[in-house]
């Protein structure tokens, strides 16, 4: 029986503490003094940073390792997703508030504080999130994962078998690719990557050359695994694991033959890995690869040590990296728990697995017009929605491969951000174009850690006879796309898929997005239009049905807002519904603030930022935020308004942020079937906000609070009801 783990009052602290003003300002903060200007827009203390509110998302992450909601290796993986989590924080927003200091610590619109005051805050609240993290990992999670017999072994538990391959296989595995580096006036500090595992060694005695070094540095290489599991003949077949970092702190000794070994300490650095491309660049995927090498080596800005590492020695190491106090982590366990996680096949400790659905528009009769099963036949029939991970990603692969090896395809257009040189998608168009298709690709390089990948991707199509473009300079493509032009009868007919989230399917199954495949003959013209944008010249499209940035879609969420305002003004009833991963621009957010003092109902489910400040008596009474953190990631976006009853809803690719609406191109896609506006409706909005297990709803003064079934309350979890709901009606 696994030992329950508690959920810490620590992490519900962390979780509800406010994080923008002095714990001395709290109390006032309900009663937020806040002031409209004559623009439309509203004080500083009327927005939340968005940073901050970004690590109140991580905080609500690290709460899931600590909930007795989940399955025990679940816990874990939550743990570890927060760790990830937190390295993204510190080498992108960290960093970048770091560089804005570097040019002077002035306030920033719209929510009013100077650099130092952010990155004081932030030091302050990360410091006490991952205290709690690895609490949470020593007291919770080792312990209940030891009741299971799986085990993290520390060198004074094993055996003296265990001891004996422990040291057979550092020989062996580890010694052979391992560099240590003295440092002395020939071996200055040497140039560490971005977050490597790296030991110092303090020394004592003469190496060979007869020179007194007392310190070393031995990286540890990304190709050795840094959790190892021990030889079933020594467990018993059980689960028993050693980490890397143990193994080779047991025999450092063996790498200064002669000289004696004083102590031994992990550490781990964290650099500025934003990527910086000029808008003018002649060739991106150059510029790209070259700056791709920078970010292994960029800007300093966090250090990681054991808790039991000297003063003097993490003092010389944030001093040769330039570093403040508050920019080290000193944590009790692997300064990298991002490697901890390992692949156990135990079912009992997972989720419990389901069978993803595939619409019953795509599992009809064979299609008299194409004399077999076609997947156009059923577009032709009425538009199809997928709600992932719940429905199965196979529909969209099966559509590429048909349109691949179907005579009737002409042309096949995609937009990829994030796919994957292994991508049956990136397969089945190399596979179309080689069948004479024309096929275009629009493939996002900068996709933020997937570039290197999508260069591969590039080249992999382009090899393949594929036409393939990177988009628009300044604006990332962000939209998801996928245009099918087929002859039929003489005629030209266009297919489409649009979606919410990537073309990935490793993805699907873990990120909640919708998509939408239709033969609407408008929708269609505007995709192509949209792709005539991408790859070519001219203004821009005059579009049908579509809303796309950084054009459009902008000012008509600002034009539907003012729509529902008119409503509520003129005593009609007026209703907004939301749902993003984060909405942090200014201008929305002001149009929202008018609208709730207007009387528009606003409810807004958000993922992760969210710079508005809710529930504020005369600024946002009439709005009301939540955030939904569970199995999946929930990752669509929807945007309802109820339009005095002739309601509108759209899916898109695009948050309510400033690099969505003006510096990416996107799309939102309405939906005009009626059952599917009211299967997405109820199941992606109105199931959401019934959620009271794995609901967390914000203040106005920022803080972040959990929500529970109250007595006599059925519990009600969404993804749990989608699980449930999706396979009835689909049967």
């Amino acid at each position: 029986m696994t030992a329950p783990i508690r959920h810490s009052a620590k992490t519900d602290d962390l979780s509800n503490h406010y994080q923008d003003k002095d714990k001395s300002q709290q109390s006032t903060l309900t009663q937020l003094d806040w002031q409209r200007f004559a623009d439309g827009s509203y004080s500083s203390n009327s927005y939340i940073h968005r940073d901050l509110s970004l690590l109140q998302f991580h905080i609500r992450v690290l709460a899931q390792a600590a909930s007795p909601r989940h399955p025990l290796l679940e816990r874990l993986f939550f743990l570890i997703i927060f760790s990830s989590n937190m390295d993204e924080f510190f080498e992108i927003r960290v960093a970048g508030i770091m560089q804005k200091l570097s040019l002077g610590d002035v306030p920033s619109s719209p929510h009013g504080m100077r650099p130092s005051e952010i990155l004081n805050e932030i030091s302050r609240t990360a410091h006490e999130a991952i205290d709690e993290q690895y609490r949470i990992l020593n007291e919770d999670i080792l312990p209940a994962l030891a009741d299971e017999d799986i085990r993290y072994l520390k060198r004074d538990e094993l055996s003296p078998e265990q001891s004996a391959w422990m040291k057979r296989y550092f020989i062996e595995q580890v010694s052979p690719v391992l560099t240590p580096i003295s440092i002395d006036p020939a071996h200055p500090f040497p140039r560490l990557v971005n977050k490597s595992l790296n030991f110092i060694a303090t020394l004592e005695g003469k190496d060979a050359f007869g020179r007194d070094i007392n310190l070393a540095i031995v990286p540890a290489p990304r190709s050795l695994p840094r959790v190892i599991r021990l030889p079933d003949e020594l467990t018993g077949g059980k689960e028993h694991h050693i980490m890397l970092s143990a193994v080779i702190h047991e025999h450092v000794g063996e790498l200064f033959p002669g000289m004696n070994v004083t102590g031994c300490h992990q550490f781990r650095l964290t650099r500025n890995a934003d990527l910086d491309l000029a808008d003018d660049v002649d060739d991106i995927a150059k510029a790209l690869e070259g700056e791709l090498e920078n970010r292994r080596f960029g800007d300093k800005v966090r250090l990681e040590v054991t808790t039991d590492c000297p003063a003097h020695i993490s003092d010389y190491l944030l001093n040769e990296f330039e570093l403040h106090d508050n920019q080290l982590y000193r944590v009790n366990g692997p300064v990298n728990l991002t490697r901890l996680l390992f692949d156990f096949n135990i079912p009992a400790l997972r989720y419990q697995p389901f069978t993803r659905i595939v619409p019953k528009a795509f599992r009809r009769e064979a299609d008299k017009f194409d004399q077999g099963i076609s997947m156009f036949a059923a577009m032709r029939r009425g538009d199809v929605l997928v709600h992932h991970p719940f429905y199965a990603f196979s529909p969209i692969i099966n559509l590429l491969w048909q349109a691949a090896n179907d005579p009737k395809v002409l042309a096949i257009k995609q937009t990829l951000y994030r796919s994957g040189t292994n991508s049956e998608i990136v397969k089945a168009l190399a596979a179309a174009a080689r069948n004479g298709k024309e096929v275009t690709a629009v493939i996002e390089l900068r996709a933020r850690f997937d570039e290197a990948s999508n260069i591969a991707v590039a080249n992999f199509l382009q090899e393949a006879g594929a036409v393939v473009v990177y988009g628009i300079v300044g604006y990332k493509t962000h939209a998801k796309l996928m245009l099918i032009v087929r002859r039929e009868n003489d005629r030209i007919r266009r297919y489409v898929h649009l979606g919410t989230g990537n073309y990935h399917a490793a993805n699907a199954k873990v990120y909640t997005d919708y998509g939408l495949f239709s033969a609407d003959p408008d929708i269609s013209e505007d995709v192509h239009k949209i792709f005539q944008e991408l790859t070519g010249m001219g203004k821009p499209a005059n579009l049908k049905k579509l809303l796309h940035a950084p054009f459009t879609l902008h000012e008509q969420l600002m034009r539907f807002i003012d729509v529902e305002i008119e409503h509520a003004e003129a005593g009609r009833r007026a209703h907004i519904i939301v749902k993003a991963n984060a909405l942090t621009e200014r201008r929305l957010i002001a149009k929202l603030y008018d609208a709730s003092q207007a009387g528009v109902k606003i409810e807004l489910i958000l993922r992760s930022m969210c710079c508005l400040r809710p529930q504020v008596q005369g600024l946002s009474e009439n709005i009301t935020v939540r955030s939904i953190v569970g199995r999946f990631l929930e990752h669509t976006r929807i945007y309802y308004f109820y339009n005095d009853g002739d309601e509108r809803l759209y899916c898109g690719s695009a948050d309510w942020m400033d690099r969505n609406l003006f510096h990416r191109v996107e799309v939102a896609f309405p939906i005009e079937d009626k059952k599917l506006f009211t299967q997405i409706h109820q199941d992606g909005l109105i199931n959401y906000l019934q959620d009271n297990v794995q609901a967390w709803t914000l203040s106005g003064d920022g803080t972040w609070h959990q929500l529970h079934p109250k007595a006599g309350e059925t519990p009600h979890v969404a993804q749990k009801h989608l699980l449930k709901v999706i396979n009835h009606v689909e049967r």
